[in-house]
């Protein structure tokens, strides 16, 4: 059993103005740092063997408030990456719908195989983004003997992995929280993801957002 603390980024500027991010490397805004520090407070005594973190500067810099905390070397997984919107990134949610009507309509229906218009990069379909954060989170328990990590990452991947801890498909709103600097505890048994608590926010003193759209 290897116990797993998944945690999402702090606040961004970009989170509050509901602008997609995606590969884009957004820094932690002052609200974001605060989160962080609180985070990395509430998790000082908490025994970890190792933390990981995508190399998005919002999820390192999040992942680093923990890690200076508990005097380990955080560990850079690119793997952890949020998904590549394409075009979509760097867009407000209204901004998308506006210019991307067709694809702003897949995207809201969660359509698995749709692939955005490509921008800087080539846009992730849901299925591909899918698989790479589950990969990249059962990868970091299955080849290492750990008894407890810590990963940051973001909302999209936080997403992932709660649908197939639970088997619920996307074809299916979501009914569950993905919140800035949350604690999400699951259990690796070997072969499948246990979700043990989810949406823990109580080291937070200020507001949190929820900022993945449902």
């Amino acid at each position: 059993m290897t116990e797993i603390l998944l945690i999402r980024h702090g606040e961004t500027d970009w989170n509050v103005d509901k602008r997609l991010q995606g590969h884009i490397d957004i820094g932690l805004n002052a609200q974001g740092r605060q989160q962080a520090t609180l985070l990395g407070q509430s998790l000082a005594s908490e025994p970890l063997d190792a933390i990981f973190a995508s190399d998005l500067q919002r999820a390192r810099d999040t992942a680093q408030a923990v890690a200076q905390r508990q005097g380990l070397t955080l560990q850079i997984e690119p793997a952890l990456r949020e998904r590549c919107y394409g075009g979509f990134e760097g867009l407000r949610h209204d901004e998308i719908a506006q210019r991307y009507p067709q694809d702003y309509a897949a995207w809201k229906a969660r359509e698995f195989d749709a692939r955005y218009p490509a921008g800087e990069r080539m846009a992730e379909t849901l299925r591909e983004f899918s698989l790479r954060a589950i990969a990249a989170v059962t990868g970091l328990v299955s080849h290492g003997n750990y008894r407890k990590i810590a990963i940051v990452a973001h909302g999209g991947v936080l997403e992932c992995i709660h649908r197939w801890a639970k088997q619920i498909d996307f074809a299916q709103a979501r009914d569950f929280d993905i919140l800035n600097a949350s604690v999400n505890r699951l259990h690796w048994d070997g072969e499948q993801l246990h979700i043990r608590q989810w949406g823990d926010v109580a080291h937070l003193k200020t507001a949190v957002l929820d900022e993945v759209d449902r």
